[in-house]
């Protein structure tokens, strides 16, 4: 993946969010970006997706720009796939309607080959059995599975995980980590919010800490954790990793 962002702004009410966000990745496979909360990455991650404006700014994936009007963020989102800590599952829906109903909807696909695809998916993150289930039904780690099986169902250029993990526990961290970390060893391109410090070391290429909603250090993994060159970096990682 090839990532610009040029002077990316964006405020709410008045509030600066994000401020001139500037950066260049020629080549990277996983993007984590990590900080303090109320930092900005999940607004970033969000104008990355298309699901939010920018203020200011612009956003190119792979030398294309992000075009910022609701037809062209049509296009733009069936490309990408989401997965948001809260799951955004249809709670009305089983697990496997809960993949089917986007590949049919939205990307054209016959009811048929929609099921082939979820049932192959609930497959390989065991998850077969529990395809009848609603999201009430599952366990936390079971239903952000299913939203990675949905989020990965399109076969999208790009994923994107915005604290996949945030409202699940331990065991169900596990679950959902391991399955992430399946996908980034076989291929694709990933930008990861995430709180899991020691995660973010396994499975960064790069590194985007961001605070009060300005890049602090950017930099391949290893640079940015063991040797960062900002006191505001120093500072954050003496907090994060203490315990």
């Amino acid at each position: 993946m090839k990532l610009q962002l040029r002077e990316v702004s964006k405020s709410f009410n008045g509030h600066l969010v994000l401020d001139r966000v500037s950066l260049h990745l020629e080549k990277v496979h996983t993007l984590v970006l990590i900080g303090p909360s109320g930092g900005g990455k999940t607004t970033l991650l969000r104008i990355i997706a298309g699901l939010e404006y920018p203020s200011a700014g612009q956003v190119e994936i792979n030398d294309e720009p992000v075009v910022f009007d609701e037809a062209s963020l049509l296009r733009h989102r069936r490309t990408i796939g989401t997965v948001f800590q809260a799951f955004n599952l249809f709670p009305h829906l089983t697990a496997l309607q809960n993949i089917t109903l986007p590949l049919e909807k939205v990307h054209g696909h016959a009811p048929a080959e929609a099921a082939e695809i979820a049932q192959q998916l609930l497959r390989r993150f065991q998850l077969e059995k529990h395809s009848a289930k609603r999201p009430a039904e599952l366990s936390g780690g079971q239903r952000q599975r299913v939203a990675i099986a949905r989020a990965i169902s399109i076969k999208p250029r790009l994923l994107l995980f915005d604290e996949p993990t945030s409202a699940l526990d331990p065991e169900m961290t596990a679950e959902v980590l391991d399955t992430i970390k399946e996908l980034r060893e076989a291929g694709g391109d990933f930008i990861l919010v995430t709180h899991e410090m020691g995660f973010a070391r396994q499975i960064a290429d790069q590194v985007l800490l961001l605070d009060e909603g300005r890049i602090v250090e950017a930099g391949p993994v290893e640079q940015v954790f063991e040797h960062p060159a900002h006191a505001q970096s120093r500072d954050f990682f003496a907090k994060v990793l203490k315990y």
